[in-house]
């Protein structure tokens, strides 16, 4: 995934892609862990939010919003989709976005 973003980076020449392959490339431990209270905290609704690592359910989140993530614990997964918002792969939300403008990083 590392390399498809660098790839992807160089390609949109948009730099948030380069910052999420390089975490994505480091090891698994120091990758970034965002907890749904932080997504909820620092989004509003309909927000987009990208995080090179995993997301996990701590906390709650009341408001729809669209999380691409590395991958996802399976009480963040229900309590996104319980609010109303989408769960995607970095992958898909990479061919999906051909824009960044408005998408928030954390991690």
């Amino acid at each position: 995934m590392g390399f498809q973003t660098e790839k992807h980076s160089k390609k949109s020449k948009q730099r948030i892609w380069k910052d999420v392959s390089e975490a994505l490339l480091t090891s698994r431990k120091n990758r970034p862990v965002v907890n749904l209270a932080d997504i909820s905290r620092n989004s509003s609704d309909g927000s987009r939010v990208l995080v090179p690592g995993k997301v996990l359910g701590l906390g709650t989140i009341d408001h729809k919003v669209t999380i691409a993530a590395y991958s996802f614990s399976k009480d963040a997964r229900s309590k996104i989709k319980a609010s109303g918002g989408t769960c995607l792969g970095i992958g898909e939300f990479m061919e999906s976005t051909p824009s960044v403008k408005d998408v928030l990083l954390l991690g």
